[in-house]
């Protein structure tokens, strides 16, 4: 985290600068993306009548071969228009434009160009499709047969379907005619239409259009910088032909007859910099510059990838000469971190505050308790007439952090829900409020913690939106020509369309079939309900025959097979019920410092997760819980606080996993977890010596071991429990048959809590069925979904540079190949292309203690990229990997693509994935 002074001070700045700013406007240029969306809440929360306009910068790199995020070009293109139309008018509570170095940077669309691009949509309205469908392919939007992503649009008759980007929710809009009936919002899983809305902006979704005058501009421009023979371009001749192409954004100044800067849409509005903003805007220009000579002469063959002609860069961004003469002109202030000197450049904004107590010292010693602490400290402060605030990340961590304050004799303790009312408590007040600080401030009358200030880091995410009739479990509403189905009384069939017959002089819509022998049956749609799919449209199956016996049998069969199963989960269920189980509950007090101790906020699945497996513990009865969440959603902190509460209750944990190196991690983790508790953790696997391992055993035979953490080697004979109470297997699809009916022995007595991401048929289908209790984590945790993912050619140039952009922060990266000869090949590349950075490799086809070595070396940190196959996709957590390349992207199927990315994004840090293609 950069220094400088924390956002709530700085906020709290920034709102007196706009009421005091001759227009009541004010621009603010923030240092980075991250800093920027704090100030963004910190004002909304200081300052709520004041107008926040964000303009943020691409989340690509200068001259890259990516198109940057279409929800962050919305947002400029939205702001840009508004500030087009309005000026720099701003509201009666005064308008305050965020924005970072890097966006003010890049030049923009002249106003001319901007003003009024867009198109207002209302019920009532009159509306031609066809000039809806130019201005929607103008603008960069693409045309689909289902709109499931922001930008995407369809056309189906008098239906029109629209997801606009920076909207949560696609539109749909009826139409009677050339008239606009209605526009409702409607659910992408589903397609089913939800709430009417009074009126719909579309705004383009990229910098530029593309029609007839853009592409001559563009053509003209483009050979007389380089030349007439330009065939060897994919990018100029998808142009030509009127086709956007991936990256075509970084040629923006080639289609449009003149380029402004922000500074233009903000006449003489004052200006505000951040703290380190020098530093940022040369380490921009820096790149810019080292970007450009980059794709002049490109490393590595020159096969190695496609065409590409940069534009100079004072024809995308501006220079140092030009930045000081655009601020020359007007007011210009620096906000400073506490106690930093005032610059003879630029007049300095300080607030007069200072950095708030952090109890780092007090959390890292085993013999202070860190509330006791904070007490002692509240109570000096109050004394001396301060009022003191914490301000907590969400609703959950506030009443918890409360709850604990007042335990530890904190009282009483306050909850405002606004600012002013936090303001107005009495002198020597204690108040929790709900606002996401990273670091707190003092005043002359007030101090401010942030939840990180007590707790330590702390990662957290805005809350999930609940969609209404949003079911995580749902199949599709719809097949597709070519699926396989099966139908419950004539088997395995393949779906052909649909066909209305005439019937007793009436039309019967009918789903048509295919079975062998080109035999056909069709199935009114209205007792649909007989047909479930089968698997995909390429799946390679043997079609039943109408009328034939062997779908019979086969069922008749399965019914055996299920009868004699479910006698089997009968009385292993029956059994659990039969037999009380031991009632564990939370202890009062402990159990919220250990819960506060967790570094995240907890998404709302997750806590439902967690209150499940609370109230199985507690209720008497053996627990059998299966909990399914993706990797990364949360399910070892389910079973942490599992443990926690069985080890309070005096009983031991056993803890069991697939592999050896998530056994160390797991170790680790709940190591870290549980320091300065009066806990005992063991963990065996391979890795373990026999000496410590005998330790281990001796341990849980004799009571000492409280927590074991072990692969297969905890199924062995020699393996002794004294009061085994909880155990955890972990990837539950990972054990084979035997390794189950070893546990199954342990059943009956102990709370069992299975943790999976894909758990087998069977497994789930017991937990549907009601034989095991089933919890679902689907929502996932500290922003998981903003890993930038970008699908491209194969480019040197932005392999290089995203392995020594996460090298030079201290990083590790993923190099995955699809195929194991394909690893040496692409090591050599990689070691001429990025001499700087120490490469290991790592595949299956290694001996099992020369992979652990490399994956182990590589988790401390002795390299800096592993190149592997697909063995990455599963087991590892690694927070300090947040770049993956993939090698020959299409050669890996899409589950294995969506595991590969799960791999990283695991930490504050901005996680990149590039899936890349062969030129």
């Amino acid at each position: 985290m950069v220094t400088g002074a924390p956002e709530g001070h700085d906020a709290a700045i920034l709102g007196d600068m706009v009421a005091a700013a001759p227009a009541r406007a004010l621009l603010h240029v923030a240092r980075d993306d991250a800093r920027m969306a704090q100030l963004a809440e910190a004002v909304a929360f200081f300052h709520p009548p004041v107008e926040c306009l964000i303009f943020p910068a691409w989340d690509c790199l200068p001259y890259d071969r990516v198109s940057p995020n279409p929800q962050i070009v919305s947002q400029r293109m939205e702001t840009l228009n508004r500030l087009a139309v309005e000026g720099g008018d701003a509201n009666d509570g005064g308008r305050l434009v965020l924005t970072t170095v890097n966006a003010v940077l890049q030049r923009v669309p002249a106003r001319h160009a901007i003003a009024g691009v867009r198109l207002e949509l209302a019920p009532k309205g009159r509306l031609d499709l066809d000039h809806l469908a130019r201005f929607l392919d103008r603008n960069g939007y693409t045309r689909s047969g289902t709109v499931n992503e922001p930008g995407d649009y369809a056309l189906r008759g008098g239906i029109v379907d629209i997801f606009p980007p920076g909207t949560e929710t696609p539109f749909r809009i009826d139409m009677f005619g050339d008239e606009i009936d209605n526009i409702r919002t409607f659910d992408p899983l589903s397609q089913r239409g939800a709430e009417r809305v009074e009126a719909l902006d579309l705004t383009p979704v990229t910098e530029y259009q593309l029609d007839d005058d853009t592409i001559t501009r563009f053509r003209e421009g483009y050979r007389e910088l380089f030349g007439a023979n330009t065939g060897d371009d994919p990018l100029y001749v998808a142009v030509c032909a009127g086709r956007r192409h991936i990256g075509m954004e970084h040629w923006m100044p080639l289609f449009h007859d003149t380029l402004e800067t922000l500074f233009d849409y903000l006449p003489d509005t004052p200006v505000s910099l951040d703290p380190l903003n020098t530093e940022a805007r040369a380490a921009r220009l820096a790149t810019i510059t080292d970007y450009h000579a980059a794709r002049q002469a490109p490393p590595g063959p020159s096969n190695d990838s496609a065409v590409y002609r940069p534009l100079p860069p004072e024809r995308l961004y501006l220079d140092v000469p030009e930045w000081d003469f655009r601020l020359r002109s007007r007011a210009v202030a620096e906000l400073t971190p506490f106690n930093a000197p005032e610059t003879e450049a630029v007049p300095v904004v300080d607030g007069g505050g200072r950095p708030a107590r952090d109890f780092t010292a007090e959390r890292a010693s085993p013999d202070i308790n860190l509330f006791d602490a904070v007490r002692d400290y509240m109570v000096t402060e109050r004394q001396s007439g301060r009022r003191l605030l914490v301000a907590c990340y969400s609703a959950g961590s506030r009443d918890r952090l409360a709850g604990v304050l007042t335990d530890h004799g904190v009282d009483p303790v306050a909850r405002p829900e606004t600012w002013a009312a936090a303001r107005d408590l009495p002198s020597g007040s204690v108040g929790v409020l709900v606002l996401g600080l990273e670091r707190g401030f003092e005043t002359g009358d007030m101090v401010v913690f942030s939840e990180q200030d007590i707790l330590g880091d702390r990662l957290a995410r805005p809350a999930r939106r609940v969609r209404r009739g949003e079911n995580f479990i749902a199949e599709a509403a719809h097949l597709d020509v070519g699926d396989v189905v099966v139908h419950v009384d004539h088997g395995i069939g393949r779906f052909d369309g649909l066909e209305t017959l005439t019937l007793n002089g009436a039309p019967h819509d009918c789903v048509r079939l295919f079975y062998d022998g080109d035999d056909k049956l069709y199935v009114p749609v209205e007792t649909i309900e007989v047909l479930s799919r089968y698997g995909s449209a390429e799946a390679v199956v043997q079609l039943d025959k109408l009328g034939g016996v062997q779908w019979q049998a086969r069922k008749a069969r399965l019914k055996q097979r299920i009868k004699m199963m479910a006698g089997e989960l009968i009385s292993v269920a029956a059994a659990r019920k039969l037999r009380p189980g031991d009632r564990l509950v939370p202890p009062e007090g402990l159990y919220e410092e250990f819960c506060a101790r967790f570094p995240f906020v907890e998404t709302d699945d997750q806590s439902r997760a967690i209150d499940d497996v609370v109230g199985d513990l507690g209720s008497g009865w053996p627990m059998d819980r299966l909990v399914c969440g993706d990797v990364g959603f949360g399910k070892t902190e389910v079973a942490m606080r599992a443990a926690f509460i069985s080890v309070m209750e005096g009983k031991q944990v056993a803890i069991v996993v697939p592999t050896t190196l998530l056994c160390r991690q797991h170790y680790a983790t709940f190591s870290e977890r549980f320091a300065g508790l009066p806990v005992k953790i063991g963990h065996l696997s391979r890795l373990v010596t026999g000496k410590s391992a005998s330790a281990v055993k001796d341990g849980l035979k004799g009571g000492q071991v409280d927590i074991v953490i072990g692969t297969h080697a905890l199924l062995g004979k020699t393996i002794r429990f004294k009061r085994l109470g909880l155990l955890v297997i972990d990837e539950e699809q990972h054990f084979g048959v035997a390794h189950k009916e070893k546990l199954k022995q342990l059943r009956a007595d102990v709370h069992v809590l299975t943790l999976t991401a894909t758990p087998i048929p069977r497994t789930l289908q017991m937990a549907l069925s009601g034989v095991r209790e089933l919890s679902l984590i689907a929502t996932p945790p500290v922003d998981r979904l903003a890993v930038r993912t970008f699908i491209m050619p194969y480019d040197p140039v932005v392999v290089r540079e995203a392995l020594l952009r996460e090298h030079f922060r201290g990083g590790q990266s993923f190099f995955v190949c699809p195929r194991v000869q394909d690893i040496e090949p692409a090591a050599r590349r990689l070691r001429e292309l990025v001499p700087e950075v120490r490469i290991a490799i790592a595949h299956g086809q290694l001996a099992a203690r020369e992979l652990e070595t490399v994956m182990n070396a590589f988790y401390d940190g002795a390299y800096d990229v592993l190149i592997s196959t697909a063995i990455v996709e599963s087991g590892l957590d690694i927070p300090t990997v947040n770049t993956m390349i993939v090698h020959r992207a299409h050669m890996f199927g899409l589950a294995q693509l969506y595991q590969l990315r799960g791999r990283i994004g695991r930490s504050k840090l901005r996680a990149y994935a590039y899936f890349t293609l062969p030129p």
